[in-house]
């Protein structure tokens, strides 16, 4: 009889096997590192790079959502869109909280009922906290970007270093759309800035705005691209972008203010928007640089039909690097692949206006499986 292989080759290709796990479903990584002593090789810092770089864009984990002021507060609530259990959510408590975006393994929070904290970056995967003051403006209708600040970051593993984040908000005051960037290296905010009013089309487009009573920034996930964070206003669906090297504010005549429904998005290294039209989702492709001010986007477009969601479709998020789009329906939150079409129902119905993805590759450690020894039964 043969001898039986050596115990290294078969931990060697064991890994093999666990390298190709789907990353979307981190439950399989955990219940192998379970197994025994050879494959808690799983837990080794080389074996997390090798399966990041193997996976490329971190997969989607779940979801947080926001609602318009006059929808109430969402529930403080992480909602796992894989078999693993929830994050506990920082206003688990019972404050009351507003998430603002998710990005880069980071969650952005506004903690509304706690004194001591206006502003909080959650790693929910690590569990650190980072709280820190709200900008010095005045705010009415505000949203937010939280990315990592880490130079030549491929953003695969991200959850250690220095982020920023971009507050946009409406002035309750002047009415004026204000910005301001803040550094977790300085500890600071910069000096707010506003859109100039010396710009012919902004100056009627604030006219109409105030007009129509329409002048607020949306409070909707933004894009990012390089150093540029997109966002929209209310009135017309109208872009503005943020330069977070040269700290300034400016704006982009959209393609059609008579969407529905529409977010922006970056996928795959293209800035995009997606809009419900009827009972089709139209997703069309800006160009990465874009021209500003009052200069209309040619863009090509992909009709998808998404009548088979029932009534109440909107589009209410997307996660970029995974290329999928959330719509709300009357029976529940839904994500569309934009490559292979596939539909999965990932909530259950409820008001939606703007949903955070929140995508980070969840790798066992030896911390992490004393902590989910105690939540589940693997």
């Amino acid at each position: 009889m043969a001898p039986p292989p050596p115990l290294d080759l078969i931990a060697d290709v064991a890994i093999e096997i666990f390298l190709r796990f789907p990353p979307d479903e981190p439950e399989h990584l955990f219940r192998a590192a379970f197994v025994c002593k050879h494959w808690l090789r799983l837990c080794d810092p080389v074996f997390r790079r090798r399966y990041r770089a193997f996976h490329g864009a971190p997969p989607l984990l779940g979801l947080l959502h926001r609602r318009q002021l006059r929808h109430g507060y969402p529930a403080a609530r992480f909602v796992s869109t894989t078999s693993m259990p929830d994050f506990p959510h920082p206003g688990s408590g019972g404050r009351r909280t507003r998430p603002l975006d998710c990005r880069h393994g980071r969650v952005l929070v506004h903690m509304l009922e706690k004194e001591d904290v206006d502003l909080l970056v959650w790693d929910p995967v690590t569990g650190d906290r980072h709280a820190f003051p709200q900008p010095d403006m005045e705010l009415l209708i505000y949203t937010a970007a939280v990315s990592c600040a880490v130079e030549g970051c491929d953003h695969l593993g991200c959850h250690v270093g220095p982020f920023g984040v971009i507050f946009v908000a409406t002035d309750k005051h002047d009415e004026i759309i204000k910005a301001s960037m803040y550094s977790s290296e300085t500890g600071a905010w910069s000096v707010p800035v506003s859109l100039d009013n010396g710009s012919e089309f902004y100056a009627k487009h604030r006219q109409d705005a105030i007009e129509d009573e329409l002048y607020y920034v949306q409070p909707r996930r933004a894009a990012i691209i390089r150093d540029d964070v997109y966002f929209t206003l209310r009135q017309d669906n109208t872009i503005i972008k943020y330069d977070r090297g040269l700290n300034c504010l400016s704006m982009i005549n959209p393609p059609s203010p008579n969407a529905n429904n529409y977010c922006i998005s970056l996928m795959e290294g293209e800035f995009r928007r997606s809009c419900r039209m009827g009972t089709n989702l139209r997703v069309l492709e800006l160009e990465a640089t874009i021209p500003i001010d009052n200069v209309d986007c040619v863009v090509p477009e992909t009709t998808m039909p998404i009548d088979h969601l029932e009534f109440g479709r909107s589009v209410v998020g997307f996660a970029e690097g995974v290329d999928v789009i959330f719509i709300s329906t009357d029976v529940g939150l839904f994500t569309i692949e934009i490559k292979s079409g596939q539909v999965k129902k990932v909530d259950k119905p409820g008001v939606y206006y703007s949903v955070l993805p929140y995508m980070s590759f969840y790798t066992p450690d030896g911390g992490r499986l004393s902590s989910l020894a105690k939540l589940t039964d693997v």
